[in-house]
């Protein structure tokens, strides 16, 4: 295959915000077209009228764009194949549904809801996979006529082969056969004249010059009906590939209730893109490099091959993981607008000292609010401190910060040479000298380095909270 003749896409509805699972499907679409030099392309799939909403497209643009993903086509930059919303492109579908009139491959539909129920019911009662009974297949003209004429308006179902099989060589699971018997007779297009997802997509991805198509394992049972339609209307069929779902902790397929939640909640919770694009390029997916990685590093590497047949499950220590990863390699630049959207820590932390704060804080935090709390403890008043530093601080004793304070008096380049001193004066070495030090100084027990929160803090800081330490230890 030729450069840049591989072609790609992602297909979202605009019924909703986009989850974990539907963006690691977009990305893993737009590496395959990276790694093959070629083109990732996105429609905008919005017939249900009921649901779709503009909001929810733009929120899909938003979502996309700040996890990194760049389209060559589509709604918002145009494109050789537009437009790239289904809802603009429904005269399209009218003529190829006349072409497979004409064919006969189609006829009207109308059975109501109701009766197609009843049906699926008594067939599974029976034992019997549920497909269309078939009761409109061989209605004659005057058949038509009178329903029409009475008013009913018909879906249009496609004509299924009964005998034979659909076969095709799916990217992830090998070899699938479907027999026809077991698909029965499926529509196109709904009785308001709206096309089903089977046959506009199907369509789309042809006319579109789509050669592969990465998908989600649900999707598996649609692919031998678009086939069928494209072979009909002699269009060619990407090449299409089955992603195993992504489950929750529950082992449910995964959803905002069973963990992971939309792209816009782990945004606004402060997750970085880098962060996620590096958990969800994994997820399903082995990489033999376990760094982080940049997006053009992930295409080169990434390969259909390397994609389990397993369900993936979403772990949330593991996109934590590539969190820190994240927070560790990016430029100091971007943390601190990324640490800035806390709100009021712009205005706390003393503009000389952001550079310093930056860095103290790279190794010390996954969340912007993080940053926050920190900026109180070093710059603002006396903290409070947590009920186990207290414990630790009085268990150390007035004597001890006593020592402190007179150490205070000498010079010294930095924390550890305070410390230094603080134990040769008091004899105590270890967790002893460190915990009470850092309790006292910063209400916590654990934290940012001390040697980096030492210049940050001054010493006028210092003394007052040594002296606070010293008043609890009595």
């Amino acid at each position: 295959m030729r450069a840049m003749s591989l072609r790609t896409r992602f297909a979202p509805s605009p019924t909703g915000q986009l989850h974990v699972g539907n963006a690691r499907t977009a990305l893993f679409n737009a590496l395959l077209a990276a790694h093959a030099g070629g083109e990732f392309i996105l429609r905008i799939e919005d017939t249900d009228a009921e649901r779709s909403r503009t909001e929810f497209e733009v929120a899909l643009l938003v979502d996309l764009s700040w996890l990194g993903l760049r389209w060559q086509e589509g709604p918002d930059v145009g494109g050789r194949h537009g437009p790239y919303r289904q809802s603009e492109r429904r005269a399209s579908y009218r003529s190829f549904t006349d072409k497979l009139a004409a064919k006969g491959r189609i006829y009207p539909c109308f059975c109501t809801p109701a009766e197609l129920a009843l049906s699926r019911k008594a067939q599974l009662s029976a034992g019997r996979p549920p497909r269309y009974a078939g009761t409109c297949a061989h209605l004659t003209d005057d058949e038509i006529q009178a329903r029409l004429a009475s008013g009913l308006q018909p879906a249009l179902r496609f004509r299924v082969p009964e005998d034979g099989a659909t076969a095709f060589e799916d990217l992830i699971r090998g070899l699938q056969r479907f027999a026809h018997k077991d698909i029965g007779d499926f529509i196109i297009c709904r009785a308001d004249g709206s096309p089903a997802f089977f046959f506009s997509n199907a369509l789309d991805d042809a006319l579109m010059g789509i050669t592969h198509v990465v998908r989600g394992e649900d999707h598996l049972a649609n692919t031998p009906r678009q086939l069928l339609i494209l072979q009909a209307l002699g269009l060619q069929a990407p090449r299409y590939g089955h992603l195993p779902l992504v489950l929750g902790q529950g082992g449910a397929p995964l959803s905002k209730r069973e963990g992971g939640g939309s792209l816009q909640e782990l945004r606004h919770a402060g997750i970085l893109p880098e962060a996620l694009v590096n958990y969800l390029a994994r997820l399903g997916h082995v990489y033999a490099r376990n760094a982080l990685l940049a997006f053009d590093e992930l295409a080169r590497d990434f390969e259909v091959a390397h994609i389990g047949h397993a369900p993936a499950h979403f772990d949330q220590a593991q996109l934590e993981h590539w969190q820190r990863e994240a927070i560790r390699h990016v430029d100091a630049e971007r943390l601190w607008d990324w640490m800035a959207q806390a709100p009021g820590l712009s205005a706390r932390v003393p503009a000389a000292q952001r550079s310093a704060f930056i860095e103290l804080m790279r190794g010390n935090l996954t969340r912007p609010a993080e940053a926050r709390v920190w900026a109180e403890v070093i710059f603002g008043e006396l903290p409070d401190l947590a009920d186990a530093a207290r414990s630790v601080v009085r268990a150390a004793g007035h004597a001890f910060f006593e020592v402190t304070m007179q150490a205070m008096r000498g010079r010294h380049a930095g924390f550890a040479e305070f410390a230094k001193a603080v134990s040769a004066a008091t004899g105590v070495r270890g967790k002893q000298l460190f915990m009470p030090l850092r309790a006292a100084l910063t209400g916590m027990e654990h934290g940012p380095e001390m040697e980096k929160l030492w210049p940050l803090l001054g010493a006028a800081r210092i003394e007052t909270r040594l002296r606070r330490a010293a008043e609890l230890g009595n």
